[in-house]
């Protein structure tokens, strides 16, 4: 169970869930298609602001009302984003990294780390990178990680 760092300061309000994480994309069906078609996401919505050039497309294993889903933001005509040194990964829960990982490379995915135990422990792991260059670490996880 998580502790609560905060301690009984709970500054008025009780109710907390991370909503999503954003990602910009330089190509945003492509993005579409390798979390869709290759890491198995649902699309759930896009929304195109033409007034304001951007739009923002929002993927997930679930609805957005019951988990943290993912969003891709396309700004009209940026290609490319520089990643700098401070972004590292997200992660995903699987229930077969070994499996998952030759799937990807089957749709096209490119698998960076080969899935294996993590240096110096025992949990199974792997990295994938999307299109746009973000790394995406695969955890093999127990089903009741699972919803």
């Amino acid at each position: 169970m998580a502790q609560n760092i905060l301690g009984d300061k709970s500054f008025g309000y009780t109710k907390r869930r991370m909503l999503h994480t954003m990602l910009r994309v330089g190509d945003l069906e492509k993005s579409i298609h390798f979390y869709r078609d290759v890491l198995g996401m649902t699309l759930i919505r896009i929304f195109d602001n033409s007034n304001a050039e951007y739009t923002l497309a929002f993927l997930g294993y679930a609805e957005e009302e019951s988990t943290c889903v993912l969003e891709l933001t396309y700004n009209y005509g940026t290609t490319a984003y520089d990643m700098g040194n401070a972004y590292g990964h997200i992660a995903i829960g699987v229930d077969d990294c070994y499996s998952v990982c030759e799937d990807i490379k089957l749709l096209g995915g490119e698998v960076v780390r080969e899935a294996g135990p993590l240096k110096g422990g025992e949990d199974i792991i792997a990295f994938v990178v999307d299109p746009n260059g973000y790394k995406i670490e695969l955890i093999q996880c127990a089903d009741e990680w699972f919803f």
